[in-house]
């Protein structure tokens, strides 16, 4: 048993039954929060999904990390998908009880990684060149999307010591999640699970240079500073995306007669 499956006692509701996919660590991340009116950001959420507030408003985030140990399960480590940073934009929300991730982009230093996200779980991937690297005054980050319209830039760094959220506050509702959603080609929600252990997080600050995120994603850039954590990262396992709606529904229904006895029989 992998060691992240160990403990999940403090998942909101069980793990799948079904066996993981994927393996992966997230490290050296920053969560940089910031709050952006309900109205502008409803209509690029899909019906189906309640969009999440906390303190009387959603929240986006940006959120700049080294993404590593991708393996398939199955499959030794892969050493064409070694260590890479990624970068990705994304908003808080909920259906069947079930809170999660919508994410508006990701941005990913690895051509792998950015097709298979887009073709197995339906993200919307782009591939970036990054760099990402530890300074005296903290972690750099420089992203530009190929074509190079889409660019950000910034530094961040821990402030404080480390602590695990408290159910109820913004750092837990902001960062406890297991579970993303998306659409795939036909529009249709997909949810995909994830299990990790609980974040250790840190205050800390973050200076953005250059943020076109927002813009890229049709969102107003924001004027505001966010509110930033810090997390040293997490092993992270992934399991196969799962069709919600109207077509999930159908094939349980199939499924449901296929087992059911024959009365003819």
């Amino acid at each position: 048993m992998l060691p992240v499956l160990q403990h999940a006692d403090h998942r909101p509701w069980p793990l799948p039954e079904v066996p993981w996919a994927w393996s992966q660590t997230w490290s050296d991340l920053a969560f940089a929060h910031y709050r952006v009116p309900r109205d502008e950001l409803r209509p690029l959420i899909p019906e189906g999904l309640r969009l999440q507030e906390f303190d009387g408003s959603p929240w986006v985030a940006v959120v700049p990390f080294q993404l590593g140990n991708v393996r398939r399960r199955g499959l030794p480590w892969l050493p064409v998908m070694p260590s890479f940073p990624e970068l990705n934009l994304r908003t808080y929300v909920e259906t069947d009880g079930k809170p999660g991730v919508w994410f508006f982009s990701l941005d990913a230093q690895s051509w792998p990684i950015v097709l298979g996200g887009r073709l197995r779980f339906h993200l919307p991937y782009h591939h970036a060149r990054i760099d990402f690297f530890e300074t005296s005054q903290g972690f750099a980050f420089h992203s530009t999307r190929l074509g190079g319209r889409v660019r950000f830039s910034g530094i961040f760094r821990a402030t404080g010591d480390s602590f695990i959220a408290d159910p109820g506050s913004f750092e837990h509702w902001a960062t406890e999640r297991y579970c993303l959603y998306t659409r795939n080609g036909r529009g249709e929600i997909v949810r995909a699970e994830v299990h990790h252990p609980p974040w250790p997080l840190q205050e800390a600050t973050i200076e953005i240079q250059h943020n076109d995120l927002f813009t890229a994603a049709g969102l107003t850039p924001p004027k505001e500073p966010p509110r930033c954590h810090f997390s040293t990262g997490v092993d992270v396992i992934a399991y196969p995306p799962t069709l919600l709606g109207a077509l999930a529904r159908a094939k349980d229904d199939l499924t449901a007669g296929e087992l059911a006895p024959d009365p003819a029989r």
